[in-house]
């Protein structure tokens, strides 16, 4: 099978624009996209290491998440992050334009980098990834998380495991992100003085921050939608 590719194309003032192509292993799920030779001491797993990371040293020396990072931050080290941005994004199934602020179209870019890094902490939001929507929403994140975890626990009673229909286990997943965007917003700072990167993990973490706390909502005003299967039988 050929790799999934998605293009986030920046388009700024002054007629510079920047450009990536993120290249996914359509079976692993996981960025193919060679790292650059000369990685920053910031990528160094110790650094700012998360204290629930499942890697050593002497297996993984660098930080898969900072990794696939370097090329995001070394681009916009002198981009502000309420900047005004033509983003577009471009997957084999259609195209996204959108106008936008540099932290926002960073923030998704990164929300993608993340999920496809090889960590386990982020590995849960691969199914978004692969099905990735460029700018989502906090509404649309909240569902599509919800109905992926759901999906997950289906294919968990499939196989006669027992299915986490509190999901008790997606809170959990959602406090970990918390954790590492904590600590990689911590080595991001250490790379750069421009605050349009930070802001980005800034703004993606305030989903994972809150997910545990307001699930039980969400999922209160999700319920209107379902009424057709609540109030009826499927026949």
């Amino acid at each position: 099978m050929k790799p999934i590719s998605i293009r986030y194309i920046f388009n700024m003032k002054g007629d510079r624009s920047e450009e990536f192509n993120v290249q996914l292993d359509p079976d692993t799920l996981e960025i193919i996209n060679p790292p650059t030779d000369d990685l920053p001491d910031w990528t160094r797993l110790e650094f700012h290491q998360c204290s629930h990371c499942p890697f050593t040293i002497a297996s993984r020396p660098r930080c898969p998440v900072a990794v696939s990072l370097v090329g995001v931050i070394d681009h916009f080290t002198n981009v502000v992050s309420h900047n005004e941005i033509d983003l577009t994004v471009i997957t084999n199934e259609r195209q996204v334009s959108q106008k936008t602020t540099a932290q926002k179209g960073v923030s998704s870019l990164v929300g993608l980098l993340f999920a496809t890094s090889g960590c386990p902490h982020t590995g849960y939001l691969k199914p978004m990834a692969r099905y990735h929507l460029p700018l989502a929403s906090e509404d649309e994140t909240y569902y599509r998380a919800i109905g992926m975890y759901l999906l997950a626990q289906y294919f968990l009673h499939n196989q006669g495991r027992e299915a986490d229909l509190e999901l008790e286990g997606l809170k959990l997943i959602y406090r970990n992100l918390h954790k590492l965007n904590t600590m990689i917003a911590e080595r991001i700072r250490s790379a750069t003085r421009a605050d349009s990167s930070v802001n980005a993990v800034v703004l993606l973490d305030m989903i994972s921050n809150l997910m545990p706390f307001v699930l039980d909502e969400q999922l209160h005003r999700l319920r209107h939608l379902f009424r057709s299967y609540t109030e009826s039988q499927i026949h």
